[in-house]
């Protein structure tokens, strides 16, 4: 039998805590994103043409207002530019549907896959109307073992991705949700989106 190395990556997608404590539970699935503030145009989109990406957990914009109830009391806010001195790295994903969203009625179709509430979802369709929304499946694992790394200035700012190093390597494990509720959720999500096309 052939033992095959892990991969290993540097790129990191940058998401609340709180949503990928969610992640790792299989509480949620999908992430509706534009694009951070200060990113250049286009950075989010060469990010989604990799097959993965750790998950960088980010404090600052974690808002209780923004998620359903029985999860708003994960949340405690920081102070604006806080963040911990070394990140915690528990989770990577595979980014295995990216599809554009565009309707707000469609983007609150996407409800139950996500622990934000309507709110949320107003808020990002109604930022930058210019830019487009995509909803981006994940499938989620948990990184092992876990990595923590120090927090340095490059790491700072409102982008989607960001690059780390050296390289953590990504050992295969079970993924948060099984094959077959997963699955159920890829066809789910393509139906509603498809729908948006029509």
């Amino acid at each position: 039998m052939t033992i095959h190395p892990p991969i290993a990556t540097s790129h990191a997608l940058k998401e609340w805590s709180s949503a990928i404590d969610a992640l790792l539970a299989g509480e949620m699935t999908v992430l509706l994103r534009k694009g951070g503030i200060r990113e250049q145009t286009g950075e989010l989109d060469r990010l989604l043409q990799l097959d993965r990406a750790l998950l960088f957990p980010t404090f600052e914009h974690q808002k209780p207002e923004l998620l359903k109830p029985n999860y708003a009391d994960r949340v405690q806010p920081v102070p604006s530019g806080w963040h911990p001195d070394t990140i915690d790295l528990s989770a990577w994903a595979e980014f295995k549907m990216v599809l554009p969203v565009t309707s707000l009625d469609r983007a609150l179709d996407l409800l139950p896959f996500f622990i934000w509430n309507d709110a949320f979802v107003r808020d990002r369709w109604h930022w930058k109307p210019d830019r487009p929304l995509y909803a981006i499946l994940l499938r989620t694992y948990r990184l092992s073992p876990a990595q923590t790394i120090p927090f340095v200035p490059h790491y700072r700012g409102c982008r989607s991705r960001l690059d780390i190093t050296p390289a953590i390597a990504l050992h295969h494990h079970e993924p948060a949700i099984d094959d077959t509720p997963f699955n159920a959720i890829a066809t789910t999500l393509r139906q509603i989106l498809r729908d948006d096309e029509c």
